[in-house]
């Protein structure tokens, strides 16, 4: 006789055991889980949930100040929803950091694949540019060079777009980022006329300022801006100035670097290596007009034109 036939029917084996044991609590614990959640929405105060509405990227925030924090009131919604909760870094940015970028143009090959990076990274419209690089001729026939400049907002350590803002719609954090927030940016193009570097223009789609922002949501992340990620030659290098021992720091202090028109005492914090005197104080301008901006914002033409073809009186 085997050992099945004296076990009888009524002797389940070990393995059926462990099954039905297993989806009894199984089952238990759903029933359980289920009957938490009308008593949990009970509890939660009316308008506290997070709505999507007005928001492109995720949920809204619980509240209008979440933490206490004027956020959403500071930041365009659409941009900076997905960071609510960050504790103000988005505005704020990093305490006892200073973010700049080291370009060598003897590595530069014009590629433009950091213009490229930046257009899809920041959703910059057709026409105008974060950055760019002008391809630029150098000297006179026959003693001609063709050169590249990488372009871009300087975040400078006295930035002169700051103070002319009516709207107060331009800050810099803590850690150097120049920044707009676009719910308050009314278009005016006073900051675009202050800048020295031609960083800055007029959003035909957000008729608000617009420029390079060293791609704060990615350094928030703990990534490199854009067009530092994608340079082919290995022509842009970001770092922390604040820190010695940072190889953009100690590339600045110990080797020879320039600076675009150091005379404006602005001190941009892009710095270059090999730049020529012939661009360092005429560097090529935006490749559109303030003008044709403003044209192609919807903004009257003859409120905002610049007279080119008139000679200046004194003349």
């Amino acid at each position: 006789m085997s050992d099945d036939d004296t076990q009888g029917p009524a002797t389940p084996d070990r393995r059926g055991l462990f099954r039905n044991l297993a989806g009894g609590g199984l089952t238990a614990l759903v029933a359980a889980a289920a009957a938490a959640v009308p008593a949990l929405a009970e509890d939660e105060p009316a308008g506290s949930r997070p709505s999507a509405e007005g928001y492109s990227l995720g949920l809204a925030p619980t509240s209008d100040t979440p933490a206490g924090q004027d956020y959403e009131r500071g930041h365009n919604r659409s941009v900076y929803a997905y960071a609510a909760q960050d504790g103000g870094l988005a505005r704020e940015g990093f305490a006892g950091k200073r973010w700049g970028m080291l370009i060598d143009l003897r590595k530069c090959i014009g590629c433009q694949a950091c213009t490229a990076a930046c257009k899809f990274e920041n959703n910059v419209p057709e026409g105008v540019f974060r950055t760019w690089v002008p391809d630029v001729e150098l000297g006179t026939y026959p003693d001609t060079r063709r050169a590249f400049l990488p372009r871009l907002c300087n975040h400078c350590e006295r930035p002169s777009c700051i103070e002319v803002c009516p709207a107060g719609a331009t800050w810099q954090r803590r850690d150097g980022i120049v920044e707009i927030d676009y719910d308050l940016c009314w278009g005016c193009g006073a900051c675009v006329n202050a800048c020295p570097y031609d960083a800055r223009f007029i959003d035909p789609v957000t008729r608000t300022a617009n420029k390079c922002t060293f791609c704060s949501q990615r350094v928030d992340q703990g990534l490199l801006p854009a067009c530092v990620e994608t340079c082919v030659g290995g022509a842009r290098q970001f770092g922390d100035l604040n820190d010695p021992n940072d190889p953009v720091t100690k590339q600045i202090l110990t080797g020879v670097v320039q600076q675009l028109k150091p005379g404006t005492g602005n001190e941009p914090r892009v710095f270059y290596i090999g730049l020529t005197t012939e661009l360092q104080n005429n560097p090529p301008g935006n490749p559109t007009l303030w003008s044709v901006e403003q044209t192609d914002a919807g903004r009257a033409e003859g409120d905002w034109s610049i007279a080119v073809s008139k000679e200046a009186s004194h003349v």
